[in-house]
């Protein structure tokens, strides 16, 4: 450290401070300069892009909004249209049976008809019989009856008798 003292010089020293100074000038005018532009620019840069990126990121919370709400309303269609759907097919049905029922009284009904009309058939058909059996006994009943003039006389009574005008 002695020898750094003996060894100084004034001369040496303002003359190595006024080329330091020059170095730091041109430094600033041609390095400084440009390197502290370029610093700038590339803090714009990042700045710009941290701005994009909170846009990008508002923006895409919108479009998760919207595609929430697109689902929600999809969702809500979906529902109306199974509903529409379900109710449509319940109508259906419950005119199916309507319908079905409506048949199936006009073939009862039908069929009653038809059973009546065969039971006036068949009694009117039991009458002809029986008229017809009745007036082949009748026949052999008055043939032995009228074979006597006594017993025709006692019949005609007991007919008589039994018969009401009306």
């Amino acid at each position: 450290m002695e020898t750094l003292i003996n060894d100084f010089s004034v001369g040496l020293f303002f003359m190595q401070a006024f080329i330091l100074l020059i170095l730091i000038l041109l430094m600033r005018k041609f390095a400084w300069k440009p390197i502290l532009d370029a610093l700038q620019t590339r803090e714009d840069g990042i700045k710009n892009a941290l701005d994009s990126a909170e846009k990008a990121k508002l923006e895409m919370q919108n479009l998760q909004a919207d595609n929430l709400k697109l689902l929600n309303d999809a969702r809500a269609e979906r529902e109306a249209m199974l509903k529409e759907a379900r109710d449509m097919k319940n109508k259906m049905i419950d005119d199916a049976k309507v319908e079905a029922q409506t048949q199936a009284n006009s073939i009862i009904a039908q069929a009653q008809a038809a059973i009546e009309s065969e039971k006036k058939s068949a009694m009117a058909e039991l009458k002809n019989h029986v008229a017809g059996l009745s007036v082949d006994i009748a026949e052999k009943v008055v043939r032995e009856e009228l074979a006597n003039k006594d017993k025709q006389l006692a019949l005609v009574d007991s007919l008589l008798a039994e018969a009401t005008l009306n």
